[in-house]
């Protein structure tokens, strides 16, 4: 089991809300057979559109380079339910994301992956965004033990679902280890069953 109680590292900033996974990740990018790679191109689009006006994407400055919590606004993760969205931001470095709130089907894909999503207010999001710009320096601790989110001399509460931080604190949020660890035991439920052992009436 992989129990996550915290996150730890430096933040990126993500400004604007309902950001949809068409967005996170391009659906051209959705034809690859594994995930690997797909870090290179998160939010390729946005990138490539600031690009060309002469700006640049937080993923594309140097300043958050290594950065590992994502912070956000609200209704992240909008759109369709593509796992990639996920996927892309975990293989880009994110590690944890903290946001004013997240669509419920991103929010499940990133549980499964082990990524921690945890809420505060909108103006608790643009204060701590804000301090990340002044100082990218700065690192955001998210601890799920005690429901805070720190960043220098700040302390905010954050909210998750009891369920997904219960998940989290015990282990018990990758779906697949959990059969794995007991497959025993599903073996022995699948012999159990007539239709999966030749059954016939």
């Amino acid at each position: 089991m992989s129990i996550i109680v915290h996150v730890s590292g430096r933040g990126v900033p993500l400004r604007g809300n309902d950001v949809d996974t068409d967005r996170i990740i391009p659906a051209r990018f959705l034809r690859c057979v594994t995930f690997d790679g797909l870090g290179e191109q998160a939010f390729a689009d946005d990138r490539q559109q600031l690009k060309a006006a002469g700006k640049l994407h937080p993923f594309d400055n140097p300043d958050y380079a290594g950065a590992s919590i994502l912070i956000v606004g609200s209704n992240f993760g909008c759109g369709s339910s593509r796992e990639h969205a996920p996927q892309s931001l975990q293989k880009w470095g994110i590690r944890a994301l903290v946001g004013a709130s997240f669509a419920e089907i991103f929010f499940n894909n990133n549980l499964a992956l082990g990524v921690p999503c945890v809420c505060l207010t909108a103006a608790e999001i643009d204060c701590l965004q804000q301090l990340i710009e002044e100082d990218p320096s700065l690192v955001v601790d998210v601890d799920l033990e005690t429901n805070q989110v720190k960043a220098g001399q700040q302390t905010f509460s954050c909210q998750i679902p009891s369920g997904a931080r219960q998940m989290f604190l015990r282990g018990t949020w990758d779906a697949t280890r959990q059969l794995l660890v007991r497959l025993d035991q599903v073996r022995q439920r699948q012999a159990e069953i007539p239709y999966l052992n030749g059954f016939t009436s």
